[in-house]
């Protein structure tokens, strides 16, 4: 076993506390059944969202999932000009027999240009 990391980001359509945690929710499990994790391998993820985003942190949604018990930060992003607007990312380390090169990071809704030098 090595300790690995995913990264992930998503976007929402308001700043809701529904749509936060709706979306927060889609790209932790897309994170999960992508690459076969299970809750018992996680060893912490940190959450970030741009500064228009204010009604809810996205680690609440974690906890919802399952997850409190898995430790949890939440974060600003820079607030870059002409960066993603309404969004949230994720960086969650873990504990995988994978090869970093196995590893599948996902990017949702209108963050995935982000990253699109990535596989899916």
């Amino acid at each position: 076993m090595a300790i690995r990391a995913l990264r992930g980001a998503t976007t929402v359509d308001f700043d809701t506390v529904e749509e936060v945690s709706k979306y927060t929710k889609e790209l932790l499990l897309q994170l999960l059944e992508r690459n076969g994790i299970d809750k018992e391998d996680l060893i912490s993820i940190i959450f970030t969202s741009t500064s228009d985003l204010h009604s809810a942190f996205p680690a609440a949604a974690a906890r919802e999932m399952g997850l409190g018990d898995v430790p949890l930060m939440c974060a600003r992003e820079l607030d870059i000009i002409n960066s993603t607007p309404l969004c949230i990312r994720v960086l969650m380390h873990l504990e995988s027999s994978r090869e970093r090169s196995q590893m599948r990071h996902v990017y949702l809704r209108d963050a995935k240009g982000l990253r699109d030098d990535l596989p899916e």
